[in-house]
């Protein structure tokens, strides 16, 4: 770094082209805070919407980032910053902003620094459909045609959901097909969604039950992938979640940034347990750092500024159902 740090915080409201429906939600818009860290020469971004359900929204978030805002501009580095913020958005936009201050003060990308192996690859990812009514899924579905892999919110209203998976592989039987509960399921209604599921080749169910429910999951028989979201937060929840779930979906907004993402993706591994990438539905910006955990997942979710009525520029591209993160929008030199 070539001189102190300086901080700077805003925030910015993304709405949605249409609302989107999740299990006992409903979304018309983004709010996010945007940090900017800054050496005098170089300055580095990082863009956090929160988690709604952990009541992390865009006042707690900057209450946080206020909190340590002395240490940060009188030398804390990413380091130190993992003990001054417990996990979450305020976190995760300070990390993110360091990522990236790091990579242009040492005109080293990112995904060096990150340890990746090779250089990042466009990656496949899902898009979701909103819970609406089944019809208006599988018509949004068959338009899709661009992507390769469909995920599915469903709400908990097992007859309606049913319906919703139905209509959507009967529209898309050649795509690959996620649901998400988002906690909306009991234990004693599992086995009968997930017999639904395989019988329209569904190949991942995230989060059926609610967080703290893990239990319930004890000597319950998985016969398709589960994927734990709302259950595993940071990298303090991750070994508690093997036999219990097979994937672990990271958010950077819930687990603190790309430092700790990048850790879950690794201890996760180290378990024998799949890993998957996920988002709270920022922008472009929420993205790219998602997008370097993409490089080790299973399973790819980057799809938030497919929803948004306008993001920033420059934006990730979406192209033959990839996702793609060009070197000019964060973390990476130029070519």
């Amino acid at each position: 770094m070539t001189g102190p740090i300086t901080l700077d915080v805003s925030t910015e409201t993304f709405p949605y082209s249409e609302p989107f429906r999740i299990s006992g939600h409903l979304f018309t818009e983004t709010e996010v805070v945007l940090v900017t860290l800054s050496d005098g020469e170089h300055s580095g971004r990082g863009e956090a919407a929160g988690a709604y359900y952990l009541g992390d929204d865009k006042a707690k978030m900057l209450a946080d980032i206020e909190n340590v805002r002395a240490e940060i501009e009188a030398g804390a580095t990413r380091e130190q910053l993992q003990q001054l913020l417990p996990h979450g958005g305020a976190r995760n936009a300070l990390d993110c902003a360091w990522w990236e201050l790091e990579a242009k003060a040492s005109g080293t990308p990112v995904w060096q620094l990150a340890g990746l192996s090779c250089e990042p690859k466009p990656l496949l990812t899902t898009i979701t459909l909103g819970a609406q009514e089944p019809e208006v899924m599988a018509e949004k579905a068959a338009r899709l045609t661009d992507f390769k892999a469909l995920k599915l919110k469903l709400t908990g209203d097992a007859e309606m959901d049913y319906a919703r998976v139905n209509a959507v592989h009967a529209a898309r039987p050649e795509c690959w097909i996620g649901v998400d509960a988002n906690q909306g399921y009991k234990i004693d209604g599992l086995a009968a969604l997930v017999d639904v599921l395989l019988e329209n080749g569904v190949e991942l169910l995230e989060q059926p039950l609610a967080r703290g429910r893990e239990s319930d999951l004890d000597g319950f028989e998985r016969r398709m992938p589960f994927a734990a979201d709302e259950s595993a937060l940071c990298l303090a929840d991750v070994d508690a979640m093997v036999g219990r779930f097979d994937v672990l979906n990271i958010k950077l907004d819930k687990c603190g940034g790309l430092t700790e993402g990048l850790a879950i993706a690794r201890r996760a591994k180290e378990l024998g347990m799949g890993v998957m990438v996920g988002n709270m539905m920022g922008s472009s910006l929420s993205m790219a750092p998602s997008f370097i955990v993409g490089q080790l997942c299973d399973v790819v979710d980057l799809d938030g500024p497919t929803f948004l009525d306008q993001d920033r520029s420059p934006a990730v591209e979406y192209s033959d159902g990839n996702i793609w993160c060009p070197a000019e929008l964060w973390g990476m030199r130029a070519a």
